[in-house]
């Protein structure tokens, strides 16, 4: 599994919340179709005032390939130019990781158990 982790920073002309609207509305449902995709997360800080970055988004793949492919379809390239209206991607952080579980939450017992 390999994870895209991008640190976003809002474009000057929107507001924290102006941002997260469009980030997390019309552009999630964008997104949500990239081919290859195992797992979508976005994260917002809890107090913007205090942080560097509007939020943060996972997208994990099953490796490189995939990744690649997805970032290249005519999806991804929609997504990406999509990304660029509302957030400063010169300004944004991007890392592509391998993540290493150490805690991981257990399913609960049912009540059949």
């Amino acid at each position: 599994m390999i994870t895209f982790v991008n640190l976003l920073v809002r474009d000057d002309d929107l507001s924290h919340e102006e941002f997260c609207e469009r980030w997390l509305g019309d552009h999630t449902d964008l997104a949500s179709d990239l081919p290859g995709l195992e797992r979508y997360v976005t994260s917002t800080p809890t107090d913007p005032s205090k942080s560097a970055y509007d939020g943060i988004v996972r997208l994990t793949f099953a490796d490189g390939a995939a990744m690649a492919a997805a970032f290249e379809s005519d999806v991804g390239q929609e997504v990406q130019a999509d990304a660029a209206t509302f957030a400063d991607m010169e300004a944004s952080e991007t890392m592509v990781v391998e993540e290493t579980v150490h805690v991981a939450e257990t399913a609960l017992p049912s009540e059949d158990d």
